[in-house]
């Protein structure tokens, strides 16, 4: 969860560097780093996890708060690969966006989160017609 909240920042600084300057360079490798040292083995073991515990408590996917906390999960793992095609954009020497537009990214990772942990306290008893 951190690297999606530290990698869009990232994204923000990177953006206002000169393409192929030493800073440019620097940023990727962390990013690389940060996405392929950290974020990906922990999208692996994260899944692996739940689906183990989700196979323990298969009465979970009966719940509808449950079945939409998945749901902002998998929009999680969307905005990931959404930020590994940005990580090749800025590989390739694209800057199309602008500084602004990661910095409004920076605050999706966030909004789900409190979303997720909101459903997993308050257990709402959704009804779904």
């Amino acid at each position: 969860m951190v690297g999606l909240l530290y990698l869009p920042r990232l994204y923000v600084y990177h953006n206002d560097t000169e393409n192929l300057s030493e800073m440019d360079n620097t940023f990727l490798v962390m990013e690389y780093r940060l996405l392929n040292y950290i974020m990906t083995p922990a999208l692996v073991v994260t899944y692996l996890l739940g689906l183990i515990l989700l196979y323990d408590n298969t009465y979970y996917l009966s719940e509808n708060y449950f079945l939409i906390k998945l749901l902002l999960v998998f929009c999680l793992t969307l905005f990931h690969y959404y930020l590994y095609i940005l990580y090749k954009d800025f590989k390739k020497g694209y800057r199309f966006k602008n500084t602004k537009f990661y910095r409004i990214i920076n605050e999706i990772p966030t909004l789900l989160m409190i979303f997720i942990i909101l459903l997993i306290i308050v257990k709402p008893n959704l009804q779904i017609i």
